[in-house]
């Protein structure tokens, strides 16, 4: 695997990379310490608001391609972090992200994975694995949204069971190495029975909850919620309770923010 293209904004720095057999992917540097890196080519999940599964899934990458996201530009950038965040789902690829996972720790790197929570047995792997944080993306708990939401109907049901099922056993101080990530999507996944869903989750396991702002793609159908809407549900879990992250200058560039990466840059 070599690297094809770098791009830069204010914040972010975006590099494309080319596979032996002709494929691209692509990893995101932000924050100034953490690489936000890939595990497959394209997804399986296919949610609708995201530019990475638009054009279908192609193929797991292998641990060393994993790997060499980090490689290639470890002597180039300060990393300190890895997030398992990029393109692709890394439940559907667990024994190579594993392997690499291991890599980054002994390398005395921080890792942290992002994950839909499908399929289930995967799932369990991540969760039992020696990261340093996972976020279990939501986005919408009744079948209604999720329908729009994600190409793949997988049983949500049964994810948050093995969730709930795992984070029961921790202790509160190990809880905080768990985390919910939830999009809000104007008239979609923003009202109060969805965010009362989130917000009892969230308090029964005293879970941070990553409120993040959408960044609109071309394939996407989805706006943003207004500023004052973000400002309102945020206010509204406060009110609850709950613990939460707000998204970051970084993750909302249009360059490299969440969601955005692709197999198909032009």
């Amino acid at each position: 695997m070599k690297l094809k293209k770098k791009y830069q904004s204010r914040l972010n720095n975006l590099f494309v990379y080319e596979t032996e057999d002709g494929f691209h992917i692509e990893s995101v540097f932000y924050r100034g310490d953490t690489l936000c890196i890939s595990t497959q080519v394209g997804c399986p999940i296919g949610c609708h608001f995201c530019a990475s599964g638009n054009k279908g899934f192609f193929r797991n990458l292998s641990e060393e391609e994993i790997k060499q996201q980090y490689l290639l530009l470890k002597e180039k950038l300060p990393i300190k972090g890895i997030a398992i965040a990029g393109i692709g789902e890394p439940s559907f690829n667990v024994n190579s992200v594993l392997k690499a996972l291991i890599f980054f720790k002994n390398k005395k790197l921080k890792v942290t994975i992002t994950t839909t929570g499908y399929p289930d047995k995967e799932f369990q792997k991540l969760l039992l694995s020696k990261h340093d944080g996972i976020t279990l993306s939501i986005h919408g708990f009744s079948k209604s949204v999720r329908q729009k939401l994600f190409k793949l109907n997988f049983p949500f049901e049964k994810t948050l069971s093995t969730f709930e099922n795992y984070i029961k056993q921790l202790s509160k101080t190990k809880r905080k190495k768990y985390q919910l990530g939830y999009l809000l999507l104007d008239g979609v996944n923003d009202s109060k029975e969805e965010l009362s869903k989130l917000a009892e989750l969230a308090k029964k396991y005293s879970l941070t909850v990553m409120l993040m702002m959408y960044n609109p793609v071309e394939t996407s159908p989805f706006k943003p919620v207004s500023p004052e809407k973000y400002e309102e549900n945020f206010r509204f879990l406060r009110k609850h309770g709950i613990r939460v992250t707000l998204s970051n200058r970084f993750r909302t560039d249009p360059l490299g923010g969440c969601g955005t990466l692709t197999i198909a840059r032009t």
